[in-house]
């Protein structure tokens, strides 16, 4: 449909609207025509903001009168009479006389015109000289400004067409601005992302409010090979009355604070990375836990696949490290941030692995320097997989960087991480091969360390098995069972023991006790205090002075101090005679009535010295159960310790078929699953007598 953009009073308006203005409407500029006398036959609304005159009091006049100084007006008939008569144009200022009697310059444009009879008229333009030639200067210092702008800047029409562009954008884009005008940025430049950044220019211009400082990365024809960041902002375009005219946006290459953000930024990941290590890693003095650690923590941060080998000679402390010829590993975990045939290319977790001289690990571990491969290639695979087929997987699985670092601690090389990358599209760089080496000095530690702390602990183990009795002989009127648990692997062997003596008379010593400490020395003081007590029971002592015997044992152990639990059973009176040193109370299970625990003189523990133990005599009925146990059975860091006796004497309520299965039942339900200590427990029950 035809717009008509005029209305009926005859004003003229812009298409489509009615109240905006454009820069005539700024500048003000009047319009005056004259015939050929200078008598005024035309009279614009501006002319009359100008001279001051109102169209009635202008037209019909002669215009030099009405508005030319005396002293002008010869100048004024010179320049009107070579209009008329030339045809030549005439511009510049010229100081005129306003209604109110002052005097303005005003910029001038005069022409001649002609009608369709042949009449000359003369028509003149004016302007305000004040007005326009500060519309001038602000234009002449906008248009410099932007010419000269180390800032990318440019103008996009409402359909995101450019309007302009700047050379310093065209430097930026690497794009000449004619080849830019009449196109979209989706158009001219693919490498970024246009559908965001039409978007917010879109927005802008839909809301009015301006964007400012939207990063955005990608590749312009300038540098093709290379991204750069930019840092963009967006503001929309009106003019005086309000008309939206398009969008501005200003482009300014951040690159270099961008790189410097980002290494910032990997920096800072790298820290977190090395402090939750610190944290996570050597946990537990465990080689198969820390090693697992190690693998979780360098993934996926760091790598896509992490396996920690060590070396079998390490964990088997069959002495130093070789530097050349095949190397035999033994892994102890592996970690992929998701399901891939790399795993399978690896060796499973307690497999051993026999890896020849030219393999990356074995290069590793021989030099005890990282091996990188920042970009794998199908001749690379072969020496990275331990045999041809794993190194199919490889290729399948995409693998694209490897690097391995050695575990190194005290100055032996003890294994290797190996990491991998095929999901992540970065290769391993230096800093990598840094952070790597920072983890696995850190994880190798631990690693030595709990090595070291399982070869002293088996030693222990195998130390206190040897002093524990075997299975118990037959006994007098008395059935027994009995169990030892060591401290689980985060903590070292205890000293818990217990015995079963069976004497000259048919009755029978039960013994329990705890040397405080832990480690070799104090199972070898065990030993002592478990042999001094099988010496004494021979010499027919009441209980009471054994514990007072041991206690001078005791109190040579390089201060060791130790609980203890000495009871004799008498199967032919039915009598128990119990002393203790400072020991937990034994349980008692009568027929037909709840267990309890016996009250009997607490004492002090052996080793204290100059401490008077007492005995105590029970009455026993065939079928009476004793309980006798450590404290590594029913202690835990946060129950107290009267809960966990009602939940042993809970758990001796209900009957069981063997004493065995009371044995394994007792121990599922009461010890800790974290428990720091060894423990033991010593069941007794009385059967008739022929």
């Amino acid at each position: 449909m035809a717009i008509d953009p005029f209305r009926a009073d005859g004003v003229m308006r812009y298409p489509g609207s009615y109240d905006r203005y454009g820069l005539l409407d700024i500048l003000g500029v009047a319009a005056v025509v004259l015939d050929s006398d200078g008598r005024i036959v035309f009279w614009s609304s501006q002319a009359e903001d100008l001279f001051g005159y109102s169209a009635g009091e202008a037209l019909g006049k002669y215009a030099a009168r009405l508005f030319v100084h005396e002293e002008n007006l010869d100048v004024v008939r010179n320049l009107f009479a070579e209009v008329m008569m030339s045809g030549a144009s005439w511009a510049g200022a010229f100081p005129i006389r306003h209604k109110d009697g002052s005097t303005r310059l005003l910029e001038f444009r005069n022409m001649r015109l002609l009608d369709n009879l042949g009449e000359v008229y003369a028509l003149g333009i004016a302007a305000d000289h004040d007005t326009l030639q500060r519309v001038e200067t602000d234009l002449a210092l906008s248009e410099r400004l932007v010419s000269q702008s180390p800032i990318g800047l440019s103008i996009k029409d409402t359909e995101l067409r450019y309007l302009t562009v700047n050379p310093a954008l065209e430097r930026i884009n690497g794009i000449p601005a004619r080849a830019c005008l009449g196109h979209t940025l989706r158009e001219i430049l693919p490498g970024l992302d246009a559908d965001a950044i039409e978007g917010a220019l879109r927005r802008v211009l839909d809301t009015g409010r301006p964007l400012l400082d939207r990063y955005t990365v990608g590749r312009t024809p300038a540098d093709p090979d290379r991204d750069h960041a930019w840092s963009m902002s967006y503001f929309r375009l009106e003019d005086a009355g309000g008309r939206v005219l398009g969008v501005a946006d200003s482009v300014v290459d951040v690159t270099e604070r961008h790189c410097a953000a980002l290494e910032l930024a990997r920096a800072s990941k790298r820290l977190e990375l090395i402090a939750e290590a610190s944290a996570r890693v050597g946990t537990t003095l465990d080689v198969k836990q820390t090693a697992q650690e190690l693998a979780e923590v360098a993934v996926p941060e760091l790598a896509d696949v992490a396996a920690v080998d060590v070396l079998d000679t390490v964990l088997s402390l069959q002495g130093a490290t070789q530097t050349d010829g095949p190397a035999l590993f033994r892994a102890l975990a592996l970690v992929a941030d998701r399901p891939t045939e790399a795993v399978r290319a690896a060796d499973p977790p307690g497999e051993l692995a026999t890896y020849a001289a030219d393999r990356l690990v074995t290069q590793c571990v021989h030099t005890g320097q990282p091996v990188l491969v920042q970009h794998v290639t199908e001749r690379d695979l072969p020496r990275i997989a331990r045999a041809p087929d794993a190194a199919a997987l490889l290729a399948r699985a995409g693998v694209h960087s490897y690097l391995a670092v050695p575990l190194i601690a005290r100055g032996e090389v003890i294994g290797v991480l190996d990491l991998k990358r095929a999901r992540n599209p970065l290769s391993f760089g230096q800093d990598d091969v840094v952070l790597a080496g920072e983890l696995a000095a850190r994880a190798a530690v631990g690693i030595d360390n709990a090595r070291w702390f399982q070869s002293v602990r088996n030693t222990a183990v195998t130390l206190q098995r040897g002093l524990l009795p075997d299975q118990p002989p037959r006994l007098m009127g008395l059935e027994v069972a009995s169990r030892y648990r060591p401290a689980y692997a985060a903590s070292e062997v205890g000293g818990d023991w217990f015995d079963t003596i069976a004497l000259g008379d048919g009755s029978t010593v039960l013994v329990v006790g705890d040397v405080m400490g832990s480690g070799i020395d104090a199972a070898a003081a065990m030993g002592r205090l478990r042999t001094a007590a099988r010496t004494l029971s021979d010499l027919d002592f009441d209980p009471a002075q054994v514990l007072q015997h041991l206690d001078q044992t005791a109190s040579g152990l390089e201060q060791y101090i130790a609980t203890c639990l000495y009871a004799v059973y008498d199967p032919h009176r039915g009598e128990c005679h119990l002393s203790n040193a400072g020991h937990l109370p034994p349980a008692l299970v009568r027929s037909g009535r709840p267990p309890e625990l016996l009250s009997l003189p607490t004492g002090a523990p052996l080793g204290v010295g100059g401490v008077t133990f007492l005995s105590t005599t029970v009455d026993l009925d065939p079928g009476d159960l004793l309980v006798l146990y450590t404290d590594g059975l029913i202690e835990t860091r946060h129950d107290p310790i009267d809960d966990r006796l009602d939940a042993l004497l809970g758990l001796l309520r209900r009957p069981d078929r063997s004493l065995e299965e009371t044995c394994d039942r007792l121990l599922g339900a009461l010890r800790a699953p974290d428990c720091h200590d060894d423990a033991t427990l010593l069941l007794a029950r009385t059967r008739a007598t022929d």
